[in-house]
């Protein structure tokens, strides 16, 4: 069965507040007619004591003491009565019977000394009472006694009127716990309603929606852990969204890359097979389907490359490299390539700078970044710099090309991200795969790598490295 949370609230609440006052009220009520009572014998003995002592000055037969003491307590609605030692009534302001009437205990315990108190009676009296037995003694002989009775109706009206207060504060409390619970129930029955609606909405694959949050309870702060967790949800829906979307491109890139050089492959070995190409175009149609076929390797092998590199299954061979050496190989490689664009290499690095790394991912690494450089650069310059720092190597590369957007930049490191204007053929790199292993192993190399652009002025590249070995290597 549902049951909704307002009434769990509500119902929960009245319920402690009723078994809280019906408690207290029991208590309290037993609390003040138990005082009630008291105070009344108390009274009494006190009235026992003080005609006890004057009829032992005035004799137990003086009639006039005991007449006023009679109408005194006349007034206060208390009658009293002497007896003898076989509890005879010898002198009564109320009572008619001829005899005391107690049981053994209490006539053994009158004759002891003891004051014998009795809060409520209805056998031994017309009505209810409250009655004191009081001894009285002559040359320690007990010699009888005096009884005080006072009737409890007045006793049970201040009860009942103290209980009629206690009856009206707990329906008067119970009005306003009742409010106070409908009040706070609505409220955090409707926090918790939007959580449901928020929470729908999530499931729903809207990852926009928040909640208000106020950290004064739990549910405050699970409407904080629940926005914290929308926020990663949301983050976590775009960087697939954008894997997937750059995955598409991926796959129609390669599907584009793939089906150039697989018809030119084709063609040449139909025209070969059919006897349609010359013996003076032969060489040049095995040229051609040789250098389409190492394209696909190089798609194979990059992608292959990447994987190991993202798995950690590179181990890496570190040695003190002469950066100088490496950066004038580098130049060495690519100035043919850069001049085919109208751009210059130029190196600027000390001769003892020492740089700590593998020697051939380094210089992979390097060949990415410089083939990007002269691929987004035509007729400027691409300087390669170097710097021995404090605890660590800086590795520049800095073109005057092209230059890249601030989202641009974001977007580089990204598997198959590749720029429109790169499809040009460029034997690394040109699968969009290129920066995403740059990346990969300068990490690897437990190193840094960041850039700086301006779109129209060029792009620069720093790597830095650290000079000794570091728990990467692997």
């Amino acid at each position: 069965m549902k049951i909704k949370y307002f009434y769990q609230q509500l119902v929960s609440h009245i319920s402690v507040i009723v078994i809280a006052f019906l408690i207290l009220s029991l208590v309290l009520s037993h609390f003040f007619e138990q005082f009630v009572y008291d105070n009344k014998t108390e009274e009494l003995a006190s009235y026992g004591h003080s005609i006890l002592r004057d009829i032992e000055y005035a004799s137990i037969d003086s009639r006039q003491t005991l007449q006023s003491y009679g109408h005194v307590l006349e007034g206060q609605n208390i009658q009293y009565s002497l007896f003898d030692e076989k509890s005879a009534i010898i002198y009564s302001t109320g009572l008619k019977t001829p005899l005391i009437e107690l049981n053994n205990d209490e006539w053994a315990a009158l004759q002891s000394g003891k004051t014998i108190t009795v809060k409520q009676e209805y056998k031994r009296f017309e009505q209810a009472v409250t009655f004191v037995l009081l001894p009285y003694f002559h040359r320690n002989q007990f010699v009888g006694g005096v009884l005080l009775t006072s009737p409890i109706k007045g006793s049970r009206e201040i009860i009942s009127q103290m209980n009629d207060y206690l009856l009206y504060t707990t329906f008067i409390a119970l009005a306003i716990a009742l409010l106070l619970s409908g009040i706070l129930s609505t409220f955090h029955g409707r926090r918790i309603k939007r959580l449901r609606a928020a929470t729908s909405t999530v499931a729903q694959g809207d990852y926009s929606v928040r909640i208000p949050t106020a950290n004064i309870d739990e549910i405050g702060e699970l409407a904080g852990d629940f926005n914290g967790m929308v926020e990663k949800l949301e983050t976590s829906m775009n960087e697939i969204e954008s894997l997937e979307n750059r995955r598409r491109q991926f796959m129609a890139d390669v599907s584009h890359e793939l089906r150039t050089p697989l018809t030119t492959i084709r063609g040449i070995l139909e025209g070969l097979r059919n006897d349609m190409i010359s013996e003076s175009e032969k060489e040049r149609g095995l040229q051609l389907a040789s250098s389409e076929t190492m394209r696909l390797i190089r798609l194979v092998n990059e992608n292959l490359d990447y994987e190991k590199i993202r798995s950690n299954q590179v181990t890496l061979f570190k040695q003190d490299i002469q950066l100088k050496e490496l950066l004038e190989i580098i130049q060495e490689q690519l100035e043919d390539v850069a001049a085919e664009r109208g751009n210059r290499i130029i190196v600027e690095v000390k001769d003892d700078v020492i740089i700590h790394a593998d020697y051939d991912r380094l210089t992979q690494v390097l060949i990415n970044i410089t083939k990007n450089s002269i691929q987004f650069t035509e007729n400027g310059t691409i300087r390669l710099r170097g710097e021995s720092m404090t605890g660590y190597t800086v590795i520049e590369i800095e073109d005057t090309g092209i230059g890249m957007d601030p989202e641009e930049i974001e977007q580089i490191w990204n598997r198959f991200y590749k720029a429109i204007d790169s499809r040009t053929t460029n034997p690394l790199g040109e699968f969009g795969l290129g920066l995403s292993i740059v990346k990969q192993l300068v990490t690897l190399h437990g190193g840094s790598i960041s850039v700086d652009s301006v779109k129209g002025a060029g792009t620069k590249f720093r790597i830095e490295l650290p000079c000794t070995t570091v728990e990467t290597d692997s």
